[in-house]
């Protein structure tokens, strides 16, 4: 399990609820729900979380699934 620095908390991106939205937390408090990587880096920017570089931190813990997963996500059938 990563290790919070004494500057940032130990940021977690929970595995994916149903819908494929995942909690992101920081210590014992819940930032925001993502949908995707996008919306895990807006969150941290909102949380003045920004200079963690959230593909590739170890202040991260990825739980259900890298940044790349997004289980609930599906593509918009092309009309």
């Amino acid at each position: 399990m990563p290790q919070a620095s004494p500057h940032f908390p130990h940021i977690v991106v929970h595995s994916p609820a149903l819908d494929g939205s995942r909690r992101v937390t920081g210590g014992d408090v819940i930032l925001g729900i993502a949908s995707h990587l996008d919306d895990v880096i807006e969150i941290l920017r909102l949380a003045d979380l920004d200079r963690i570089a959230v593909e590739e931190s170890d202040l991260i813990e990825w739980q259900g699934g890298g940044p790349d997963e997004w289980p609930g996500l599906s593509e918009h059938p092309e009309e």
